[in-house]
């Protein structure tokens, strides 16, 4: 900044910046309780744009706490639909496994097992109302004593994370690892 010329310190104060605040993210307009995402100025995604995405989710949540790649789903359809693309244009499934497995239980059987309220459990729902496929991996269930009647409602059980992935790519799914 020493070296800069008036011009200079001008176009740079002048600039509008590239990226945004962390204030600047807002939630909505799908779901307006989860993710939050920032308007990028110039960026436009066409109404017939279609949308396969699948999601992984490994690593859980500490307990009461939202699991990011679960946000993550609700970030991603809310900038898009923002920026122009329609809801029904926008098939996401996630497939979850490892610690995370957790996150996709009932209430109440959260709660019998991390002794708090699964914080997931509304926006599991709110997801999976919006058509978003929740796949729980069958090989981390067994591994964590975890039965299909545990799960939260809408819940899908698969053989394993590797057979989730390996169907939604026959499926046309892209992975967003």
């Amino acid at each position: 900044m020493k070296n800069l010329s008036p011009l200079g310190l001008l176009v740079l104060l002048c600039a509008s910046p590239v990226y945004a605040a962390m204030t600047d993210f807002k939630a909505g307009p799908v779901f307006t309780e989860y993710g939050k995402h920032a308007a990028i100025d110039g960026v436009t995604i066409a109404p017939t744009e279609t949308f396969k995405i699948a999601f992984d989710a490994v690593k859980g949540a500490e307990p009461g706490s939202i699991n990011r790649k679960f946000d993550t789903l609700a970030r991603f359809i809310n900038m898009h639909v923002a920026n122009g693309a329609k809801l029904e244009n926008i098939h996401l499934a996630i497939v979850v496994h490892g610690t995370a497995t957790f996150d996709v239980l009932s209430s109440a059987a959260y709660k019998q097992v991390k002794g708090v309220e699964n914080a997931n459990t509304p926006l599991i729902q709110a997801l999976i109302n919006k058509g978003v496929r929740f796949i729980v991996c069958g090989q981390s269930a067994a591994a964590k004593d975890i039965s299909a009647d545990m799960l939260e409602k809408g819940v899908e059980v698969e053989l394993s994370a590797m057979t989730a992935h390996a169907r939604l790519q026959k499926q046309g799914y892209t992975l967003n690892p």
